[in-house]
């Protein structure tokens, strides 16, 4: 089973409707037990960091995560949760990825919105993926490059596109929006 993290920050329900398409079973749950026993749990998100991370620390989920030994999948603001601290409303996250979240400077329409390519990729996660292939953003913040990135997206300026340390793996983009390259991405989490 794959347990989806529930924590009030949007898009859950395409993730599951996109397991389902995998032929794979998900489960929406934010029960610690549920989580613990899950073989693979996929922390997604839409919303704001404070907000969220309030959420997370309230049910004492932070400290849960952060514990997990099965092979976790941090999308969008899920992934930012993952890093260090976020400018997003000067929140301290779960510290996984040693990186900071910024705001994308405002040189250029923010949010990041629409079809992406890679500048690379590496890592179980791209397998059978070109760093040509096209992915679907939506985003104002982004996660610095550091020595978790495993994808390197340029808009504005280089940024974080994807992040692997140990079990944890993430992405700023949408896989469950992103057609055939999300799919294999998610096939290959799914996978591992």
């Amino acid at each position: 089973m794959i347990a989806i993290i529930k924590y009030n920050a949007g898009n859950i329900r395409s993730v599951l409707n996109s397991l389902r398409r995998l032929g794979y079973d998900g489960l929406i749950t934010d029960d610690r037990s549920e989580i613990l026993a899950a073989e693979k749990v996929i922390f997604p998100g839409v919303g704001e960091a404070g907000t969220a991370m309030k959420y997370l620390k309230d049910r004492e989920l932070d400290r849960l995560i952060i514990s997990l030994k099965q092979p976790v999948l941090g999308i969008c603001l899920g992934q930012q949760l993952l890093c260090r601290h976020s400018e997003e409303g000067d929140t301290d996250c779960l510290g996984i990825f040693d990186s900071r979240v910024c705001m994308f400077p405002l040189v250029d329409t923010v949010p990041h919105m629409g079809w992406n390519n890679f500048l690379s990729v590496r890592g179980p996660l791209f397998k059978d993926v070109s760093p040509d292939d096209d992915v679907y953003y939506v985003h104002s913040y982004y996660a610095e490059v550091c020595s978790s990135t495993t994808a390197v997206c340029d808009y504005i300026l280089p940024f974080s596109a994807a992040m692997q340390k140990d079990n944890f793996f993430s992405t700023q983009f949408h896989p469950e929006k992103s057609a055939g390259t999300g799919e294999k991405i998610l096939l290959n989490f799914l996978k591992l």
